[in-house]
Order: structure tokens, then C-alpha cells, then sequence
């Protein structure tokens, strides 16, 4: 029988800041055949929350090394992430933009190309 090792509370604790914990699911993650408009809309706007997030980078950093298929995660969709996935094999994400007033950011993408 496998056994895993006891869950660490700190690994997860950043999940306490993010800006999604009280944000309907839904908004993350398509229903089947989703597409065209409706699909473009829920993905904005699941980025819009990914935006103002202060736990951004450590939610994109978890779903890289988890390779979370599925959801919108740290602002990047499953394509997106997929393709830093080639390019970033072993790396840290850097510093993430952090959202000002009306999701205005102040600082850059150092390692990352900004998501669409």
C-alpha cells in the first residue's frame, strides 16, 4: 500500500491570501465544449481576479510543478501554462506584476511573457 507523506500546512498557507478563495469556481475552470465568446469572457475574467492577487506567483509556481491540466491558475490558462511548462523546465517563476488601482501593474514579467 502507498503511503503519503502527512500534508505541510505552510506549503499551503499562501492559498489563505489568494484573491479567488471567495470567487465562484466556475470563473476558473470551462464547462465542456465552452468556446468562442463565452469562453474569451470567463477567461478575462478569471484573470482579472489573477491580477489583483498578492499570492499570483506562488499559485502560478503550484501549478507548474503540480502540471495542473485544468483551471486558470497564477493568470495563466492550461495553454499558456503548458507552453512556460517547455520553456521554464526547473525555474522559479520571477516577479509577477502586483495590480494597482484598476488593475494597473507597476512592475513586470521577468522571467514570464505577460498572458494575453
Amino acid at each position: 500500500m502507498l503511503k503519503l507523506p502527512a500534508p505541510v500546512a505552510e506549503a499551503w498557507d499562501w492559498q489563505l491570501s489568494a484573491a479567488c478563495r471567495y470567487v465562484d469556481p466556475t470563473v476558473f475552470y470551462h464547462p465542456d465544449n465552452e468556446r468562442g465568446e463565452p469562453r474569451s469572457s470567463r477567461v478575462r475574467a478569471a484573470k482579472q481576479v489573477c491580477k489583483r492577487c498578492p499570492v499570483r506567483a506562488q499559485c502560478l509556481n503550484y501549478a507548474l510543478e503540480a502540471r495542473e491540466h485544468h483551471g486558470i491558475w497564477g493568470g495563466f490558462t492550461e495553454d499558456e501554462r503548458r507552453k512556460l511548462a517547455g520553456r521554464q523546465r526547473g525555474r522559479q517563476v520571477g516577479a509577477l506584476p502586483q495590480a494597482g488601482p484598476c488593475g494597473a501593474t507597476g512592475t513586470t514579467i521577468s522571467t514570464l511573457e505577460r498572458p494575453q
